[in-house]
């Protein structure tokens, strides 16, 4: 990871189950900077940020960043549509583009970490 990364605890590994997301505030700002969403068997993490306007959060209330399904990341601001393992808009004003990665690492004990920046 960059030097300027730092690795933030989150959660367990296995309160991150297939078809569901949670938001993380580890700066407690008092808005979710990140976001990880299970998928495949596999957790995916992202900035709360949608590219088509940058900034813009992308969940409606807390934790809500998939659709009815559990299968796709809304952006509920602008109704895009992102693959969960890819983070690849597949539908909406921002088609093509990508939601920024956040890199995720399990350690043996099942703790999931986040390495961010201060700009997460």
């Amino acid at each position: 990871m960059p030097d300027a990364a730092r690795r933030i605890g989150l959660c367990h590994r296995d309160e991150i189950v297939d078809g569901s997301a949670r938001g993380f505030d580890p700066f407690d700002s008092g808005q979710d900077a990140l976001f990880v969403v299970g998928h495949g068997g596999q957790p995916y993490g992202y900035r709360n940020a949608c590219p088509h306007v940058d900034g813009a959060p992308m969940a409606w209330r807390r934790d809500a960043y998939l659709n009815s399904t559990g299968t796709r990341i809304v952006c509920y601001a602008h109704g895009a549509q992102f693959l969960p393992e890819s983070g690849r808009c597949v539908q909406g004003p921002c088609l093509g583009q990508y939601l920024q990665p956040v890199p995720l690492e399990v350690d043996g004990s099942g703790v999931l970490y986040a390495w961010i920046t201060n700009r997460e």
